[in-house]
C-alpha cells in the first residue's frame, strides 16, 4: 500500500431504532461528541466539518442543520458543509473530509450524519416525484425485486439463497448492541414473511430507522500523535453511467467504484478481511459480492449459502448486522458503516469481532437513475 494520506482517529454512533422526540441535530450531536472523546480532539481543533442528512428538508423544512449539529458540540467559525447524497450521504461527507485534508487544507475534519425516519406520514422514500419512473411505480422495493427475478432465471439462484442472507446478517446483529433488530430468524419466517415486491418479502427488505454516526479524521502526523488510528487507504465517489436499457444483474457502476478504490490502495479483494457493504434488499448484497470482486458472476448466492460471508467465513460481510437487521437511517448510514469497520479493526467489536482483521472495506450506494445508481462510494480502512 502506498502512505494513507489521512486516518480516523475517533468514531462514535448511537442504536438505530426509535428515537421519539430526538431531533436529527439532537442525535448527530451525540454521535460528534462520542467521536471527538473517542479520538480525545478538542472542538477547537476541528479545521472543518461535514454533515450528511437527506430527509429533513423535506419533512421538517431544515437547511444548514450541520451548523447547529456542530454549535452543539462546542465548534463554531470552523467551515461547516452539508451534504444531501441519497444513502451515501455519510460517506460523501467522509470522502468530502478525507479529500480536504490530503490536499493539505485541513488537519482535523469532524464528518457526522444523522437521519430521522420514524415521523408520522412520512411516506415512501423515493427518487422523487419529478421522474417519471417514480410517477410509474419504480421505487426501490419494485427496482430490486425486478432485478432479483432477472437474477434467479438467468443464473439459477435460489429463493432460499436470496433469504439466507437476511438470516446471516440478523444473527450478526445478534451481537450488535446498537443493531435494531436481534432476534433470530429462520429462512422459513424469512420466505413466509409479507410480500412487498416479488419474490421479495418483508424481512428481505431493509428497515426503517433513526439513526447518527460521526468519525474524527486527520492527517497521518496528528494521526501518530492520539494513536488508535485507522489509515485511509482509498476512498472513492462516482455516479451512474445511466445506460439505457440497464443490465438488471449487474452493478457496473459499483464495479467501477471498486476497481477504482482498490487501485488506489494497491491492493485487491482477497486481501480484505471484513465488508460493510449496502444491503437494502437480500439481493442487494449478494450483487454487490460479484460487483465488488468477491465471486464471478452468477455465484453470489452460492457465497452466502457456502456460508463464506458469515462471522467466521472466508470474509465475513455485514458482521454488524447490516442495513437489514442493523437499520437502515439512510443520511447516516455510510458512516455507520465506517464505524463498524474502525471498531473491527481496532479489535474492538465485542462477539462479533471478526479476528485478525487489519483490512477493511466501505461500501455504499444511492438513489435510483434509469435501473442504475445516481452515487456510489467505497473506501478501504486498515490498522497496518
Amino acid at each position: 500500500m502506498a502512505k494513507a494520506l489521512a486516518a480516523i482517529v475517533g468514531m462514535g454512533m448511537i442504536p438505530c431504532g426509535k428515537h421519539g422526540a430526538r431531533s436529527v441535530i439532537d442525535m448527530a450531536a451525540e454521535a460528534a461528541y462520542l467521536a471527538l472523546q473517542d479520538a480525545g480532539v478538542k472542538p477547537g481543533q476541528v479545521d472543518a466539518c461535514f454533515y450528511g442528512n437527506v430527509l429533513a428538508g423535506r419533512l421538517f423544512g431544515s437547511n444548514t442543520i450541520g451548523q447547529n449539529v456542530f454549535w452543539e458540540v462546542g465548534i463554531n467559525r470552523a467551515p461547516v458543509v452539508n451534504v444531501e447524497n441519497a444513502c451515501t450521504s455519510g460517506s460523501t461527507a467522509l470522502y468530502l473530509g478525507y479529500n480536504m485534508i490530503a490536499a493539505g487544507q485541513a488537519e482535523v475534519v469532524l464528518a457526522a450524519a444523522s437521519e430521522k425516519m420514524y415521523v408520522k406520514n412520512t411516506g415512501l422514500v423515493d427518487a422523487g416525484f419529478d421522474e417519471l419512473d417514480t410517477l410509474l411505480g419504480l421505487v426501490a422495493p419494485a427496482t430490486f425485486g425486478i432485478r432479483a427475478r432477472r437474477y434467479m432465471k438467468e443464473f439459477g439462484a435460489t429463493e432460499k439463497q436470496l433469504a439466507l442472507v437476511a438470516v446471516k446478517n440478523r444473527s450478526h446483529a445478534r451481537f450488535n448492541p446498537l443493531a435494531q433488530f436481534r432476534e433470530a430468524i429462520t429462512v422459513e419466517e424469512v420466505l413466509a414473511s409479507p410480500m412487498v415486491a416479488d419474490p421479495l418479502t418483508r424481512l428481505q427488505c431493509c428497515p426503517i430507522a433513526d439513526g447518527a454516526a460521526a468519525v474524527v479524521l486527520c492527517s497521518p502526523a496528528m494521526a501518530k500523535r492520539l494513536g488508535r488510528a485507522v489509515n485511509i487507504e482509498a476512498t472513492v465517489l462516482v455516479s451512474g453511467d445511466y445506460c439505457n436499457p440497464p443490465d438488471l444483474t449487474r452493478f457496473e457502476t459499483v464495479r467501477r467504484a471498486g476497481h477504482l478504490a482498490y487501485e488506489k490502495a494497491g491492493i485487491g479483494p482477497g486481501d480484505l478481511h471484513v465488508v460493510e457493504c449496502h444491503d437494502a434488499f437480500t439481493i442487494t448484497e449478494i450483487l454487490n459480492y460479484e460487483a465488488l470482486g468477491f465471486c464471478q458472476l452468477g455465484e453470489g448466492g452460492k457465497l452466502v449459502e457456502e456460508g463464506r460471508t458469515k462471522l467466521g467465513g472466508r470474509l465475513p460481510v455485514n458482521v454488524s448486522g447490516g442495513l437489514l437487521s442493523r437499520g437502515h437511517p439512510v443520511g447516516a448510514s455510510g458512516l455507520v458503516q465506517a464505524a463498524e469497520i474502525v471498531a473491527q479493526l481496532r479489535g474492538e467489536a465485542g462477539a462479533r469481532q471478526v479476528q485478525g482483521a487489519r483490512i477493511g472495506l466501505v461500501h455504499n450506494m444511492g438513489g435510483d437513475k434509469d435501473g442504475d445508481v445516481r452515487a456510489c462510494t467505497v473506501s478501504i480502512l486498515s490498522k497496518i
